[in-house]
């Protein structure tokens, strides 16, 4: 029977012996199973893609509770951050003092989907999803100085394409 255990040992790779260990520890820092057990496929995932990571069980064991932790961490900051994000959308959407009105939102799309990438890009990374020029610059790898004209052609371009779908509705220009 010994023998027997030893010899199914032998082919579970380190991970599997550890896996025990790292589910208790990923269930400590969760305190939830299911998201416990995210945590440890994303951990072994990244232990199985990396090069570099120990071969050793002795060394493997505190290098896949680092990366547990890391990993758990991470997911905290980026679940705040988008809890921070939507408390602050928030106010602006009860503060919204224009009505929803279908019909501008689509003739809006309608333009929108009529620009080029490179003009849509500059205005989803400004005006949506609200980088400030200097962000945006090291995002497109261009001064800021490129970003504010380019943002400026952009919105231009962008007003113009919303003009002619009005006259070409027939809609006067009482928003503007």
């Amino acid at each position: 029977m010994l023998s027997c255990i030893s010899a199914n040992m032998a082919r579970q790779t380190v991970i599997e012996i550890l896996y025990p260990e790292f589910r208790a520890y990923a269930h400590a820092l969760c305190g939830d199973p299911d998201e416990a057990e995210d945590l440890i496929q994303d951990a072994v995932e990244r232990a199985l893609r990396t090069s570099g990571r120990p071969k050793r069980a002795e060394a493997l064991r505190p290098w896949m509770f680092r990366v547990i932790r890391n990993l758990h961490y991470d997911a905290l900051r980026k679940r705040r951050i988008r809890q921070k994000f939507v408390a602050a959308e928030q106010p602006l959407l009860a503060a919204s003092d224009c009505p929803a009105d279908p019909a501008r939102d689509i003739m809006i799309r309608r333009a929108f989907g009529k620009l080029r990438p490179e003009v849509r890009e500059i205005l989803v990374l400004v005006d949506i999803m609200g980088l400030k020029y200097a962000e945006a610059a090291a995002v497109l790898d261009v001064p800021p100085g490129t970003v504010m004209s380019r943002i400026s052609r952009a919105r231009r371009a962008l007003l113009e394409l919303i003009d002619d779908e009005r006259n070409a509705n027939g809609q006067t220009m009482a928003g503007r």
